[in-house]
């Protein structure tokens, strides 16, 4: 596809420093950057990641962090979950576990929230971030758009229904602002959601 050799190219003329070029991640080199380049842009000190996998979107949300800042992830997977912590060292804490029931041993604030797990419980981890958050926090939540199947009333993909549960949540909560971003790139037809915390 067209897009997929743009990705290649904005990866070649702007990203001479991907953290990890071999990967195999939900997460492509640009949109790594994009996180990074938001959690600079907010000064964030601490950034919590829903959704692990290997590490590899966590490997840039880390770059962005000054020196004794906060980087916690939690991926569900237990052999993940120790790949991540290969990959990250001391940059970031590993959770590994059901991150309906680790989310509840954590505490904030968080100044960047990264929400990338399964999206049947988005709207759950939505709540999560608003209780981990401050006013300033950014969340950001991917695969949004599912490649158009958000808009389908036919469908009856689990995800699809929780990525609508989530922007209901998110219409509801009068202490966010936010929109979303439609994508097309190496990883196909999907999107981000952005939700400032103001109050």
């Amino acid at each position: 596809m067209r897009w997929t050799d743009v990705d290649h190219y904005i990866a070649d003329r702007l990203i001479a420093d991907d953290p990890s070029p071999a990967h195999d991640a939900a997460v492509s080199p640009p949109q790594g950057a994009l996180l990074e380049l938001l959690a600079r842009a907010i000064g964030a000190r601490a950034i919590l990641e829903i959704g692990t996998l290997e590490g590899y979107s966590t490997q840039w949300l880390a770059r962005a962090l000054p020196p004794g800042g906060r980087l916690v992830t939690l991926e569900v997977d237990p052999a993940r979950a120790a790949a991540a912590r290969e990959a990250l060292g001391d940059r970031a804490e590993v959770i590994a576990g059901d991150a309906r029931a680790t989310l509840q041993t954590l505490d904030g604030p968080f100044d960047l929230i990264f929400i990338d797990a399964d999206k049947r419980s988005s709207a759950i981890y939505l709540g999560h971030a608003l209780r981990l958050s401050r006013p300033g926090t950014l969340i950001v939540a991917d695969n949004v758009v599912r490649g158009g199947a958000v808009v389908d009333p036919h469908s009856h993909d689990p995800s699809v229904h929780g990525v609508r549960a989530f922007f209901d949540a998110v219409h509801d909560e009068p202490r966010l602002r936010a929109t979303a971003i439609q994508t097309v790139g190496a990883k196909g037809y999907d999107g981000f959601a952005l939700a400032l915390v103001c109050g």
